[in-house]
């Protein structure tokens, strides 16, 4: 019996200790590196590892440098592995709350927006809020301009944006004589 719980007390230590194991930028770097096979093509086995170092290592270092440019990689990779769509909407919310000014806010919106919202979610409502996020926060920034044309063009069908387009060359034609 004493040997039983000798050996509890040694387990739930253990399990005590893993728990406050910081993330550190040697993960990160495995990580990274687990991404990739060697033809360069995605190890879709890493990537929800990836994320969720990339993401914890951000949470656990706010104030580090390099904080949001390892919650922006957990986004990319996220939306463009078309992980969780509501991972992808949390990463993106923590990118711009916690990091406002990073200069790669509004390409984390944009493909929120386009990627998530409109393609995987159809909610056009959603899609249309976060274009308007970028053209009010980000109104400097090369993607505003994106965003108010998308914004523009939210459910429009391909034959739409086709006639739309041929109608813009055809002005534009008639412009130019």
């Amino acid at each position: 019996m004493k040997k039983s719980v000798f050996l509890f007390a040694i387990l739930l230590l253990l399990v005590g200790c893993n728990r406050n194991v910081k993330t550190t930028q040697n993960d990160v770097q495995k990580a990274e590196e687990a991404l990739f096979n060697e033809d360069q093509t995605t190890n879709a086995d890493a990537v929800p590892n990836s994320i969720a170092t990339f993401s914890k290592y951000a949470e656990e270092n706010p104030e580090a440098a390099d904080a949001p440019e390892y919650l922006f990689k957990a986004v990319e990779i996220s939306i463009n592995t078309k992980q969780d769509a509501q991972q992808s909407i949390d990463l993106v919310n923590r990118l711009v709350t916690n990091y406002p000014e990073f200069d790669k806010n509004p390409v984390a919106l944009f493909m929120l927006a386009t990627f998530v919202y409109d393609e995987q979610q159809h909610n056009l409502d959603k899609a249309r809020e976060a274009y308007q996020q970028i053209v009010d926060q980000y109104p400097d920034s090369p993607f505003a301009r994106d965003a108010e044309i998308s914004i523009s063009q939210l459910g429009m069908t391909p034959e739409e944006l086709i006639k739309m387009f041929e109608s813009q060359e055809n002005t534009e034609g008639r412009s130019q004589e």
